[in-house]
C-alpha cells in the first residue's frame, strides 16, 4: 500500500514536471518562495524580474502557466497580460498583487486573467489555483484534440458520400452510353 502511494505520488510529480511556470516579479525573495513552493510539487520554474525578460522567455519557451506581478519597474502587468495574451492565448495567466485594488482586479480579469492572487501569497490557495488552472488548461486541449478528430471524421464522411454520389452518378452515365452504343448497333444492324 505505501509503496503504491509512493508511486502514485512519483508519477504525479513527472506529470507536473512537464508542466512549465514562468513566475514575474521584481522582487527576488517573492520570486524565490514562489519559485521553492512550486518546485516542491514538481514543477518546472523559470523567473523573470521585467516585463521585458518575460516576453523574450516566453517567445523562446512555451509556459502552461504566468505568475504576472501587477506592478513591475519596465511596465504595468496589466500591459505585460495583454502582450502575453496576445502572443499565446493557451497559456494561464495568474496576476499576484501587493497592492490590491478592485480597478486592478477588475482590468486584469477584463484582460484575460484566469485569476487574481494577493500578496503575502498563502502556499496552499497558490497550489490549489495552479492545480486548478492547469487541470482545465488539460481538459480543454483535450476537447480540442477530441473536436478536431470529430471535425476530421466529419470531413471523411461527407467526402466518402460524396465519392459515392460521383460513383453512383459515373455509373449511371456509363449504363446510358452503352445502351445508346447498343441501339447504334441495332440500328445499324437493321
Amino acid at each position: 500500500m505505501v509503496a503504491t502511494h509512493y508511486l502514485g505520488g512519483m508519477v504525479e510529480k513527472m506529470r507536473k514536471k512537464e508542466k512549465t511556470i514562468l513566475v514575474v516579479d521584481d522582487d527576488k525573495n517573492i520570486i524565490k518562495s514562489i519559485k521553492d513552493i512550486l518546485e516542491l510539487e514538481g514543477y518546472n520554474v523559470g523567473a523573470a524580474e521585467t516585463g521585458k525578460e518575460a516576453i523574450k522567455k516566453t517567445v523562446k519557451t512555451y509556459y502552461n502557466l504566468v505568475l504576472l506581478d501587477i506592478r513591475l519597474p519596465d511596465m504595468e502587468g496589466t500591459e505585460l497580460l495583454t502582450k502575453m495574451h496576445q502572443h499565446n492565448s493557451k497559456t494561464v495567466n495568474i496576476m499576484i498583487t501587493g497592492y490590491p485594488s478592485l480597478n486592478n482586479a477588475i482590468e486584469s480579469l477584463n484582460l484575460g486573467a484566469d485569476a487574481y492572487l494577493m500578496k503575502p501569497i498563502d502556499p496552499k490557495k497558490l497550489l490549489k489555483i495552479v492545480e486548478e488552472k492547469l487541470k482545465k488548461q488539460e481538459e480543454n486541449d483535450r476537447m480540442t484534440g477530441v473536436n478536431v478528430k470529430e471535425w476530421i471524421e466529419s470531413r471523411l464522411e461527407k467526402r466518402e458520400e460524396h465519392i459515392r454520389s460521383l460513383a453512383t452518378e459515373l455509373q449511371n452515365i456509363y449504363e446510358k452510353t452503352q445502351e445508346k452504343q447498343k441501339r447504334r448497333q441495332m440500328q445499324k444492324n437493321s
